[in-house]
């Protein structure tokens, strides 16, 4: 046997293990003073005050409501299933964190006489893999919902499977076109191509469109939080949770609204890409281009962020009548028209 194949490279184990853990501690973070980012949003857009009690114009709020969370009472309904109780939001904020794997978070940087890929894993299929990770986030609503053993919880479970389903369905839709331009799966060969070339966003305007509307629906929010709707189902699918388990649930949909807004910013924006500049030109280290593209992929998943924030406080919750007619009766029809037309101009450009 030669021995060589059963050799493993520690350094690429150990690199990995720490941009891995890197990536979790940054989207932890940024769910936090998302939080923060999102009371502040709303109180400007209604003409009040935010947080401003918790450290310097109210930064330390995240802290002390993460604070809260930790030692907050710990209830676990008698006629509950515990085990899917437990599992429910665990589930979900794993499906949340897996998503990250595939995004290119910047440039290759030079360490140690080492090239480093600011990406956890390069697959050729990583648009598939983040659809397959993203139909698992359902489970953990639904298992969460069920187990509770409350009917307002069930029926916010039921709504959130429902609209996810119904969603993804124009999602992928809207990303057969983008594929059918691009030619890969690869998000990475993606960025890149736009690196070169224009940003796909100019060759599928209605496509990112309906991806960014599918991309609420997704993530719960407004106006498509009505898997949650307090008025009406006091809470929905996590109503019976409290203390860290309630936390898990919060902290997944803001880890959501997060991959989300990267992954739209890389599939249709560039990515790490500087708009309307030769970066090589400047005569920088790769290193220093590859921490200025990061920061440059930031800004854009800070703008998107804004958007969901936008949009929440200033458009109404849909009814659920509404909500379905919107999936199947115009996002999926509009998306396969998008798609017709993608194919239509590509053959007649060849």
């Amino acid at each position: 046997m030669d021995i060589t194949l059963l050799s493993v490279d520690w350094f690429l184990v150990l690199e990995k293990f720490i941009f891995i853990a890197f990536i979790i501690t940054v989207s932890l973070l940024v769910a936090m003073y998302t939080t923060y980012a999102e009371r502040k949003v709303a109180a400007v857009i209604q003409d009040r005050r935010g947080p401003n009690r918790a450290g310097p114009f109210g930064l330390l709020q995240p802290v002390a409501d993460g604070m809260k969370l930790f030692f907050k009472e710990e209830l676990i309904p008698n006629a509950s299933n515990k085990i899917l109780f437990i599992l429910g939001p665990s589930l979900a904020m794993i499906t949340a964190m897996l998503t990250g794997a595939v995004i290119p978070w910047g440039d290759k940087v030079e360490l140690f006489g080492r090239t480093i890929d600011l990406q956890i894993a390069d697959i050729n299929i990583g648009v598939l893999y983040v659809f397959g990770v993203v139909s698992l986030g359902v489970y953990g609503i639904m298992i969460g919902a069920w187990a509770s053993n409350n009917k307002y919880s069930l029926m916010g479970g039921l709504r959130a499977a429902s609209q996810i389903i119904s969603y993804e369905l124009a999602m992928g839709l809207s990303l057969i076109a983008l594929l059918m331009v691009t030619g890969t799966l690869s998000i990475r060969e993606m960025v890149d191509q736009q690196i070169t070339g224009a940003w796909n966003i100019v060759y599928q305007p209605l496509g990112f469109f309906i991806f960014l509307v599918c991309a609420f629906a997704e993530c719960n929010r407004t106006p498509f939080d009505l898997p949650e709707a307090e008025n009406e189902l006091i809470g929905g699918y996590h109503a019976e949770y409290s203390s860290m388990k309630l936390g898990f649930y919060l902290f997944a949909e803001y880890i959501n609204m997060f991959i989300s807004s990267a992954l739209m910013a890389s599939l249709y924006f560039g990515g790490y890409d500087i708009p309307f500049v030769n970066e090589q030109a400047w005569g920088l280290s790769a290193n220093v281009l590859a921490i200025i593209g990061a920061g440059v992929l930031m800004a854009k998943i800070v703008f998107f962020l804004f958007l969901f924030m936008w949009v929440r406080w200033t458009i109404p919750r849909f009814r659920y009548d509404q909500l379905m007619n919107l999936g199947w009766k115009s996002l999926i029809p509009l998306a396969l028209v998008n798609m017709l037309i993608t194919g239509a101009v590509i053959l007649f450009l060849k």
